[in-house]
């Protein structure tokens, strides 16, 4: 089964969502076969990549709510993260654009590396003091944490045009899905889960989307016999006897 992630490394509820969805999971009985992957979604898109200003500022500007409202929000956020056994800095932080970001997670797909990558994504942002917007060689020292080569990392960062194509085409499959917010979670194609649920409506949407996949239904039995075609099995392939 596959659960398909669309977030933003500057989305604090995707941050939380990831530690409820995992938690789910981690609890899950067939989570070895369940295939996580994260999808790229830009809250802010259009912001230029130098933009860069204090969360608060950004709140107060975008949503028109007063500086403590804002301030009330992130000191929610952080109880909220807290619950989950996250870090949140409630003060401090900036907010810019994640283009590069997201185009690092590709190629982080690429080498098997997206979760840790994101993770590492969410930590530096939400938690830690040094900023990931404006600063390359943050970025790299975070990807070649996550296990990517630095030869690799630099070459997407110094050429804009690498993964953008994918970035987009994860942002347009977004807003045909219906998903005008994020974080969002796809399980199969089938089941949508939007928002930082509670862990237990994760748990609920995994059992209910793996019993709900289709069934293989064999038009004929393959095994070998009087009524079935020559096949290989765990003890070995079937010879026909002249």
């Amino acid at each position: 089964m596959r659960v398909e992630i669309w977030s933003d490394i500057a989305c604090p509820w995707c941050y939380v969502g990831k530690a409820r969805f995992e938690k789910a999971l981690d609890a899950f009985p067939h989570r070895d076969e369940v295939e996580v992957v994260h999808r790229s979604f830009e809250l802010d898109p259009g912001r230029a990549k130098g933009d860069i200003q204090p969360v608060l500022t950004m709140l107060t500007k975008k949503y028109g709510m007063s500086e403590a409202q804002a301030q009330a929000g992130e000191e929610n956020l952080g109880t909220q993260a807290a619950a989950e056994g996250l870090e949140y800095r409630t003060r401090g932080r900036d907010h810019g654009n994640t283009f590069d970001m997201h185009r690092l997670l590709h190629l982080a797909k690429e080498h098997g590396r997206q979760d840790e990558l994101i993770g590492l994504f969410y930590r530096a942002n939400f938690a830690e003091e040094r900023s990931v917007f404006g600063d390359d060689e943050r970025l790299v020292e975070l990807a070649v944490a996550a296990g990517l080569a630095e030869d690799d990392v630099r070459r997407v960062l110094a050429d804009p045009s690498a993964y953008a194509d994918e970035v987009r085409a994860d942002e347009r499959e977004a807003a045909e899905l219906g998903a005008n917010g994020v974080p969002f979670f796809v399980l199969d194609r089938a089941y949508g889960v939007s928002g930082a649920q509670p862990a237990e409506v994760f748990t609920q949407a995994l059992a209910q989307a793996w019993g709900d996949r289709p069934q293989l239904t064999l038009i004929q039995d393959g095994g070998a016999g009087a009524d079935g075609a020559e096949a290989c099995g765990p003890d070995g392939c079937a010879v026909p006897q002249n």
